[in-house]
């Protein structure tokens, strides 16, 4: 296939890890729109410039490596509910995918030096934090790009 051709093989680094009280999928909520769960990410040293501009009040996109997951999973029911039909894991949310990266909002509750406190927390503790995004507000999607 062209687009196998076209790939190519890259690394991911881990910008921080996240801290929580979350240790089982059982106790994880299934989004983080559904979650009161708190944590902390700890960001690593370098990557501590990146960091200006994070506050209190403001709610960030985070994007995590779901290093506990399977990987070799095609086809979930939705939520873990075996009462809806089979569908593809490109179609859900499922932790389950080939690379098992996740995206969360999360509401900034504090930053400290290089930890930034969270709520709306649905991942495990020690998961890695691949990346840091301002969320992309409602008024600021343009539908013409």
């Amino acid at each position: 296939m062209e687009a196998e051709k076209k790939s190519e093989n890259f690394v991911l680094t881990p910008v921080g890890v996240l801290h929580g009280d979350l240790k089982t999928r059982e106790e994880t909520p299934k989004n983080y729109d559904e979650s009161d769960h708190v944590g902390m990410i700890e960001i690593l040293p370098q990557y501590r410039q990146a960091m200006e501009g994070i506050e209190p009040g403001q709610i960030i996109v985070v994007l995590f490596w779901l290093h506990r997951a399977k990987r070799d999973i095609l086809r979930v029911h939705p939520r873990g509910d075996a009462g809806r039909p089979m569908r593809g894991v490109f179609a859900t949310r499922s932790p389950v995918r080939p690379n098992p990266v996740a995206i969360s909002e999360l509401l900034v509750t504090g930053v400290d030096g290089l930890k930034i406190a969270v709520s709306g927390v649905d991942v495990f503790d020690g998961t890695p934090v691949i990346d840091i995004k301002k969320r992309i507000s409602d008024s600021t999607i343009r539908a013409d790009v």
